[in-house]
């Protein structure tokens, strides 16, 4: 694959900052973001008061721990509008969550704010390996979803050019890209697993196509399914990371050239690490949940907000800002089967091990007598019989129970059993009632 390396010339100061002059930065910014939140938010002037701190009192980045955490359930006690801190007429764009999962969060962004988004994108962009003047195909979904209009302007900013197809009608997205020859796909990284069945389908080898770079955000996803998506499409598979409740994608990104960890832009973003039980602050290296407070935002800022993700605070490589470690998985996506907790992407990287299974899987949860059960539902690969098959969920069953400690049952169905998502997979499916 080609060598995507930046010129250090193109780097923003916030990339490559010396790591004093960037805390003098964020505490800087930090004072001014707990201010304008106290001011303009009743929540986080409630909450400061209830809490006995206040942003004249911050001395040192450590004294953010003695504020209250957000939570996804402060937002929804406050939708719509609540949590923003600016009069409604300077806020240019809405943004939500789809609120499958209860009442939908909603964020705001002034005009400002939508120039910081675009640049960050753009510089996620760069750091994953694309260029000014490459095509760019948008597959992400666009509407109140964060992921297709904030892919969108950063590759503008960028000076890209964009595909803007959305999700959905994968046939179709996969002509574009034969037709149009994009050099970059932005997707979530279990859509375009979908979108190379589809390019095979149509018997194209995808290694053949235009694809140079993969942006793939919005879900976990594991090493191996990096293997398996550049082995199979021959591109770069570069992660990037954000939430809606934050920003929106661009929060953090991979450098192409290491590939080891998302780089947060931390002129903007605060991260900390906490212990998911007891909310304390884990030293650097320790995994934990991860903890946003916002440097920049104006329409709504956010402070100490608890993500859910899981993953660990390590120092910067390629460039000066620390990194995440790739998103393990959520602790509300985890499931407690028997007394082990189970993540999703602990059973992808064995799917992925077994030679005759496709990375299309769906961890199904029953309860059919006193204790719950857990099947794996996975594809074969193509001309698999029924007693292949049957192998194939004997040899990943004992992985499961030798690498995660858990019995599950494995049913290994045939191709195009299981349906495909368009968007964020849904990994999950509980029938417990």
């Amino acid at each position: 694959m080609q060598d995507l390396t930046p010129d250090p010339a193109t780097l923003d100061a916030g990339e490559v900052a010396p790591v004093e002059e960037l805390r003098a930065l964020q505490l800087e910014r930090m004072r001014w973001s707990l201010q304008h939140a106290y001011d303009g938010v009743p929540h986080y002037r409630a909450a400061f008061d209830a809490a006995g701190v206040h942003a004249r009192e911050l001395e040192s980045l450590a004294d953010l721990a003695r504020f209250p955490f957000t939570t996804k359930a402060d937002l929804r006690a406050n939708y719509p509008f609540g949590m923003f801190a600016v009069p409604q007429e300077q806020v240019r764009r809405v943004h939500a969550s789809s609120g499958t999962t209860g009442q939908p969060t909603v964020v705001g962004y002034t005009e400002r704010d939508l120039s910081t988004w675009a640049d960050l994108v753009a510089r996620s962009m760069r750091a994953a390996g694309v260029r000014p003047g490459m095509k760019v195909h948008v597959a992400y979904g666009y509407g109140l979803f964060t992921g297709g209009l904030g892919a969108h302007y950063g590759a503008e900013r960028l000076g890209c050019t964009v595909i803007p197809v959305s999700g959905g009608q994968t046939a179709r997205q996969v002509r574009l890209i034969h037709d149009f020859r994009p050099q970059v796909v932005m997707v979530t990284p279990s859509y375009m697993l979908s979108l190379l069945d589809e390019f095979e389908r149509q018997g194209l080898d995808p290694r053949e196509s235009s694809l140079r770079i993969g942006v793939f955000g919005a879900e976990p996803w594991t090493e191996d399914m990096r293997r398996e998506v550049e082995e199979r499409a021959g591109l770069h598979a570069v992660d990037i990371y954000g939430l809606s409740e934050v920003m929106g994608p661009g929060v953090a990104s991979e450098c192409v050239e290491t590939k080891d960890g998302l780089h947060v832009w931390e002129d903007h973003f605060y991260p900390e690490v906490v212990d998911p039980e007891t909310g304390e602050v884990m030293p650097d290296g320790e995994e934990g949940e991860l903890v946003f407070t916002s440097l920049t935002k104006e329409a709504m800022p956010v402070v100490r907000y608890r993500t859910r993700d899981l993953t660990r605070l390590l120092p910067g490589t390629a460039r000066s800002v620390r990194r995440i470690q790739r998103i393990t998985g959520r602790s509300d996506d985890m499931v407690i089967l028997r007394g082990v907790n189970v993540f999703p992407t602990q059973v992808e990287e064995l799917v992925l091990r077994v030679d005759g299974l496709t990375p299309h899987y769906q961890l199904v949860l029953t309860r059919p007598g006193r204790l719950d059960e857990m099947t794996v539902r996975v594809e074969a690969r193509a001309d698999r019989s029924a007693a292949e098959r049957a192998r194939l969920g004997e040899q990943l069953c004992s992985l499961v129970k030798e690498h995660v400690g858990v019995t599950v049952t494995c049913d290994v169905v045939e191709p195009e059993t299981l349906v495909r998502s368009e968007g964020k997979a849904v990994r999950v499916l509980d029938q417990r009632g």
